[in-house]
């Protein structure tokens, strides 16, 4: 394991996990112009990534591949349909139920492998997956609704997981995220002309230190993805795998202690059953990874 591997992951999932504190600063700022200035932003600064790093040259022969630039545009729409519902969730006090959807997304991966990807799942799988279901049950009915925003975080995600997984390591995630926001560019400036439009822009409108954090967007979207693929290459799945409970947990923390967001019963019991399922799915997986290192032995 290495030990700078795990602080990138840390440090990632960390950074993902005060989001919510970030987006509530940028108040009075709507999630429209939130989101539009973050594509934008985001394209911006992982250009001067690309060029810093003199990687101009890699990023076009990424161009040339037209179906990996096509799917970089699907996967551009899916994360663009994350951040929307993301952003929406914190700005109107529902960080919880966001919190949720990142906890349940490894539940929704694992069920996505099993609609689109025709893979097979073994019995303590399906028992994780017939938990989840259950808390979300528990969850609507706790609600008087489906908790739409979790389902919308968790599958959106879920699928843009699948849609990366097609590219594989052709694309790096620089270079993905600058096609992705290339792709959504001309989206956002529609959004932000509306909003300008409409209630009005409020970058430069309302002080200094708003503008200055709203113009970070973009950095604070790229800097996590950047320390996710740099521990991605250094750690072992079954870490990464830990570790990615850690922004769930924290923005959980923060809607519950922080921002003081209602936990009746039925939230609490919906989100124990969700761990539950967690830690059924986790020991699937440490028990996968120590068999499959068992299997080389065996054969020497």
């Amino acid at each position: 394991m290495s030990r700078s591997g795990l602080v990138f992951a840390i440090s990632a999932y960390s950074l993902w996990g005060i989001l919510p504190i970030y987006f509530i600063a940028l108040a009075p700022t709507g999630p429209f112009e939130v989101v539009g200035w973050r594509v934008l932003l985001s394209l911006v600064f992982c250009a001067l990534v690309i060029t810093v790093t003199r990687a101009w040259r890699p990023f076009a022969t990424i161009l040339r591949d037209r179906r990996a630039v096509l799917t970089m545009g699907i996967a551009g729409v899916l994360i663009f349909v994350n951040w929307q519902t993301y952003v929406y969730a914190t700005l109107t006090g529902q960080v919880v139920e966001a919190a949720l959807g990142y906890f349940i997304n490894p539940i929704v991966t694992v069920f996505l492998g099993v609609l689109v990807l025709r893979e097979r799942l073994n019995v303590t799988q399906w028992v994780a997956v017939g938990i989840s279901i259950v808390a979300v049950v528990v969850l609507a009915f706790g609600y008087g609704q489906l908790p739409w925003i979790a389902l919308v975080l968790a599958f959106s995600f879920g699928f843009y997981g699948l849609i990366k997984k097609r590219v594989g390591p052709k694309v790096d995630a620089v270079s993905g995220l600058t096609l992705e926001t290339a792709w959504l560019a001309p989206l956002a400036v529609v959004q932000l002309v509306f909003v300008s439009m409409t209630t009005g822009l409020t970058i430069g409108a309302v002080s200094g230190w708003h503008t200055t954090l709203l113009l970070l967007a973009g950095a604070i979207t790229a800097v996590p993805l950047l320390l996710f693929a740099a521990a991605a290459r250094r750690l072992p799945l079954i870490y990464m795998g830990f570790i990615q409970y850690f922004a769930p947990f924290i923005q959980f923390v923060v809607g519950v202690v922080v921002l003081q967001e209602p936990m009746p019963l039925e939230r609490w019991i919906g989100f124990a059953l969700v761990w539950v399922a967690l830690a059924v799915l986790t020991f699937d997986l440490v028990r996968g990874v120590r068999a499959s290192r068992r299997v080389p032995t065996e054969l020497i």
